[in-house]
């Protein structure tokens, strides 16, 4: 990277959302952008998190680009290293290698009310870009909780999303440290390898049966010569989904009948009635995302396995102390904690129109305009934003309908012509969100009982879309200009004129 190089735009991140924002960029005919990605290879949650056992939980042929079909995926759910290798290929295949700037993370955003343009620090130098795209992810920062005594343990300790395989966890005695989604992957793996075991669990989760296979070589040659099968069987994975949204969105009692087959499944691998109780959840299922595994559970019933309900609580030396007293020596710590979701560690790096940044100007909730763009942050759009996160289906749909939305703004930037920006009017954010939030109000993740990472810090959800893909798509189809405030620099403008508030445009 030269330094100060200019572009037209700058993508922030090259998992699933950056990678889609470039090839749909090349799609409308703009070539003069960068992918700017911290690490040294594309692929973003899927590249970090490599520990044993991980997997995605969404079928493999609805985890994939529509415009990008893979008719070889070997399991029904794919592993990790078949989806980083998938982005590896949509990568070569759609020449988006030139346009990659690894080791480059960004350290500071402003925005040029002046220029119309953002200036860009990263850890490789200097660029500007008259429109950035962050498609840094929700999932992209692990969280380790503040434990009273971390500092004093003597073993290991790393986060599932940074696994160190450098590190030999056999003849261990290890401590995983929550039960999401990660956890109930992991514990299955390491068990057969480590002397002891022992899971910190705050909160029991939902697992439901993985219905998992491999993929015949039939299949797979049937979907090579007819892609049409193969979209007819992504179709059907999406329709299902859809139909389920209404339990999650408007009627939640009627997840009782998922409730009853998930506590059979814990029911067929744990026998103790005790420890049954102690993993069946106090909460709506569905509140928290339900998790898929078959191997969960018959891994916690194994002799060399603990289960701590209490959670941890303080740390000290190798001792582990949970909240209800219970004490555990082990070697290594395994952090299963998440991430930061609703507190992203960008939004201090991204200043605005008005010189705060995106984390001030979100410090009461995280509000947005489609998922997309935010008031006071002109030219700045966000992939996977608020409220465009999934309870049951796959992102990947979402993050396509947003690449629509980019796709139409570069275009309305291109017909108002000369050096112009958008910048999201307060009250169209306001209306969006807020109706987001009215909706909410009847969800499962709202209604079901449960505290989960959904929630900010002020008990609202900000992370989840409450309604079906169809109607996120319908929304986010094209820009209505309406919705924003039309800016253009100084020298394309009587002296005489402001902000100029453009109030056609093409509806949404």
């Amino acid at each position: 990277m030269t330094e100060h190089e200019h572009v037209r735009v700058a993508v922030i991140g090259s998992g699933f959302g950056g990678l889609g924002a470039a090839v749909r960029l090349r799609r409308e005919g703009v070539t003069d952008f960068v992918v700017l990605e911290r690490a040294d290879s594309v692929g973003g949650t899927w590249r970090d998190n490599s520990y044993p056992g991980c997997a995605c939980d969404v079928p493999s042929h609805l985890y994939s680009f529509s415009f990008a079909p893979h008719p070889d995926w070997p399991r029904t759910f794919s592993g990790q290293e078949h989806i980083r290798a998938y982005l590896e290929h949509v990568t070569d295949v759609f020449g988006l290698r030139p346009h990659l700037r690894f080791n480059s993370e960004v350290k500071l955003m402003t925005w040029d009310a002046e220029k119309l343009r953002w200036d860009i620090e990263t850890s490789s130098g200097f660029l500007t870009a008259d429109l950035v795209v962050s498609a840094t992810g929700p999932l992209s920062d692990p969280r380790i909780p503040d434990i009273a005594g971390i500092d004093t343990f003597p073993g290991k300790i790393f986060h599932s999303a940074r696994w160190d395989h450098d590190y030999d966890l056999r003849g261990k005695r290890v401590a995983m440290i929550g039960t999401g989604a990660s956890a109930i992957q992991i514990v299955p793996a390491i068990q057969p390898e480590v002397a002891r075991l022992t899971l910190f669990q705050r909160t029991p989760p939902w697992v439901m049966p993985r219905v998992d296979r491999a993929i015949t070589g039939a299949e797979r040659w049937l979907h090579r010569r007819l892609p049409v099968t193969a979209r007819a069987r992504r179709g059907l994975l999406w329709g299902i989904r859809e139909l389920q949204v209404q339990a999650f969105t408007k009627r939640p009692e009627e997840l009782g009948l998922v409730e009853r087959l998930a506590k059979r499944n814990i029911a067929r691998a744990i026998k103790d009635p005790a420890t049954r109780a102690r993993l069946t959840p106090d909460y709506r299922i569905g509140c928290k995302r339900i998790l898929l595994s078959n191997a969960y559970y018959p891994a916690l019933a194994q002799p060399n396995v603990d289960l701590v309900t209490g959670g941890l609580s303080e740390i000290r030396g190798s001792t582990l102390v949970a909240a209800d007293g219970s004490e555990a020596e082990v070697d290594a710590i395994v952090f299963g904690t998440g991430f930061h979701v609703t507190d992203m560690p960008i939004a201090e790096r991204v200043v605005g129109a008005d010189g705060r940044t995106l984390a001030e100007t979100w410090k009461g909730g995280m509000r947005s305009l489609r998922g997309a763009t935010v008031a006071g942050f002109p030219n700045w759009m966000t992939i996977i934003g608020p409220n465009t996160g999934l309870g049951n289906s796959s992102m990947i749909l979402m993050i396509e309908s947003q690449l629509n939305y980019l796709a139409d703004y570069v275009r309305q930037l291109d017909v108002l012509g000369g050096r112009v920006a958008l910048e999201a009017r307060p009250d169209a954010v306001t209306a969006w969100s807020d109706g987001v939030q009215q909706r909410m109000k009847r969800t499962v993740w709202n209604t079901g009982g449960c505290d989960s990472w959904y929630l900010d810090a002020n008990g609202v959800n900000t992370t989840v879309w409450p309604g079906t893909t169809t109607e996120f798509r319908k929304a986010t189809r094209r820009v209505d200009l309406a919705e924003y405030e039309v800016l253009r620099a100084p020298a394309e403008k009587p002296a005489h004129q402001g902000r100029t508030k453009k109030k056609a445009g093409a509806g949404a």
